[in-house]
């Protein structure tokens, strides 16, 4: 009796996992969290050190056969302290509308797991020339001629309606910035790290 509870009881935990990967599911809500950035330009003259931006909007997971599609779209600040051999001496600050499309896998079941990811990252600057109605406008039409472009991959955890994520992005595309003391204009790529906590409320 003993032993057909047992094989009873590892065949529906078994049938719960496979059930949980490839019944399709939809999932949507809130994020917001902390980032660490820092300029590929770096030279003998200027460096530049981490500094913490933050990011905050809204995410969608679509999932099925143990596989999701992962949209999102928030709104980042992205800082950096700009050095010379001795001091700071200026900062540079990029704050865009971010949107990434990520693929990844997922495993786990009775609402905790942990997924892994990756995928473009298109962000729309608000800068002087784009303030934030024109990067909305350009997000909305996903304008990607507009945007500068990353790679990030990452990974996460789910515990119910709980994620936390952490993850890497490298820019591919170069961004202005403007060093006031030297009163130069700089094109870098900016890549970091940042770790978020996701709410769903769907």
């Amino acid at each position: 009796m003993k032993k057909l509870f047992l094989a009873f009881s590892i065949f529906m935990a078994a049938a719960t996992v496979s059930q949980a990967q490839i019944i399709p599911s939809i999932q949507a809500g809130l994020k917001g969290g902390i980032n660490l950035s820092s300029l590929s330009n770096s030279t003998s003259t200027f460096n530049s050190s981490n500094r913490a931006g933050y990011l905050g909007g809204i995410w969608a997971r679509f999932g099925a056969l143990g596989f999701n599609f992962q949209p999102e779209v928030y709104v980042t600040s992205k800082n950096v302290d700009i050095n010379n051999s001795t001091q700071k001496i200026s900062s540079a600050k990029f704050t865009s509308i971010d949107v990434p499309l990520l693929f990844g896998g997922k495993i786990g079941a009775f609402g905790f797991g942990g997924r892994f990811y990756a995928g473009p990252l298109f962000s729309f600057a608000i800068d002087k020339k784009n303030n934030f109605g024109t990067a909305v406008s350009s997000a909305t039409r996903f304008d990607y001629k507009d945007s500068n472009i990353a790679l990030t991959a990452g990974a996460g955890v789910d515990i119910r309606k709980i994620s936390i994520d952490l993850r890497y992005e490298a820019g591919l595309s170069k961004q202005n910035y403007h060093e006031g003391a030297s009163n130069t204009d700089y094109k870098t790529r900016v890549s970091l790290f940042n770790l978020s906590l996701a709410y769903a409320f769907l």
